[in-house]
């Protein structure tokens, strides 16, 4: 008899712990919720980047939560005009713009199907509130075993393609806004365009891997002079190190990348100011044939 007492009070202990458990849950669920910004906010971020005027007044200390938050709802909004998602973006991975916003660690955006243009494109100068242009990278995904890689060799066996890239982001904010972490995350870390080369098929070898980094990029206008320049290194010290931090990061917020999703690796140089007018040209040299990718304000 006292056994099955001592059994009825394990199961009802159970029964409460259970309960409790399931009423913290809901409770955490309801305060994340509750502190997620509302469709008004959402819809004026959307609304603004629409028309690429600048935006003002975002508090400088909203929570990183929060700032997901946003950006997951921004991007749905923005999916209907731009196409499904193709991939992600690092951002803040090169320790001058670092340094430039007051970050310490990078952070991650969404990149739709319509933002990636053609090799040669052509692109209005004021393509946003505050455009600029970096010279970039894009790897394209072989198969979800990333999700697993720790290694740069492990990182190339899952990836099919490099490929040169421009990226075109929109700093977004207004001029004088102090900028945090959260609110570059906030705005989709400024994604708003890129223009993508002719890709070369990854190695994976320990050479390719190695090429990577060494790699010079070099950046020329139309008339062949050079204006902005950096080395592979310059991306959190090899730019297979933001594969594996994307991928990371993504396993936290419980995202998978499949087969023919890209990534964006950040920036081999300070942000440049686009002109009406300009052609850019940006070169890989000591990746296998040095690719290059090019395109033209107007």
């Amino acid at each position: 008899m006292a056994g099955a007492e001592d059994s009825f009070s394990v199961t009802r202990s159970r029964i409460v712990l259970s309960g409790a458990l399931s009423l913290l849950f809901v409770l955490l669920a309801s305060a994340v919720f509750a502190a997620c910004p509302g469709e008004e906010r959402i819809g004026a971020i959307v609304r603004a980047w629409q028309k690429a005027e600048p935006i003002r007044g975002l508090p400088a200390d909203l929570a990183m939560a929060d700032a997901v938050c946003i950006r997951d709802g921004v991007v749905e909004r923005l999916q209907p005009g731009l196409g499904r998602i193709v991939g992600y973006k690092a951002g803040l991975t090169n320790k001058a713009i670092q340094q430039r916003f007051g970050v310490s660690s990078p952070v991650r955006g969404v990149l739709l199907e319509k933002m990636l243009l053609p090799d040669g494109a052509e692109v209005p100068a004021q393509f946003g509130a505050r455009p600029v242009f970096e010279a970039d990278l894009l790897v394209e995904v072989k198969d979800a075993g990333i999700h697993e890689a720790k290694t740069h060799l492990e990182v190339l066996r899952s990836l099919s393609r490099v490929m040169p890239f421009i990226e075109l982001p929109d700093l977004v904010l207004a001029e004088g806004e102090k900028v945090t972490a959260p609110l570059i995350v906030l705005t989709n870390v400024g994604a708003r365009f890129g223009v993508v080369g002719k890709g070369i098929p990854v190695e994976a070898t320990e050479k390719f891997a190695a090429s990577l980094a060494a790699m010079r990029v070099v950046v020329t206008d139309q008339d062949g002079m050079e204006i902005a320049k950096g080395t592979g290194a310059a991306i959190l010290g090899h730019p297979l190190n933001a594969v594996l931090w994307l991928v990371e990061d993504l396993r936290k917020s419980g995202v998978r990348v499949k087969a023919g999703d890209v990534l964006s690796l950040g920036s081999f140089t300070p942000l440049l100011t686009p002109s009406a007018g300009m052609r850019i040209k940006v070169r890989y040299f000591g990746l296998p044939g040095d690719p290059e990718v090019s395109m033209r304000f107007k």
